[in-house]
């Protein structure tokens, strides 16, 4: 079984028309289409943009630095 989810405009003709994965074999499957009462619409971010600055050049990122001697 396969779960593909996705958002679709439906025109005036109400034809859906889908393009599926190549791992999807030719021949009969049992489709389920669920239409939700409304129209998904986009969500607004809420958040406020963050700042971003130039990093500290005397602070490194080094391998070692982050991990210890096991390499984790």
């Amino acid at each position: 079984m396969k779960t593909i989810t996705t958002t679709a405009v439906i025109g005036p003709d109400r034809v859906l028309t889908v393009h599926l994965p190549p791992d999807v074999s030719p021949g009969p499957h049992e489709i389920v289409v669920v239409l939700n009462g409304a129209a998904v619409s986009p969500v607004p971010l809420l958040s406020p943009p963050y700042q971003l600055a130039e990093r500290d050049s005397s602070v490194t990122f080094s391998r070692e630095d982050i991990y210890g001697d096991d390499g984790r």
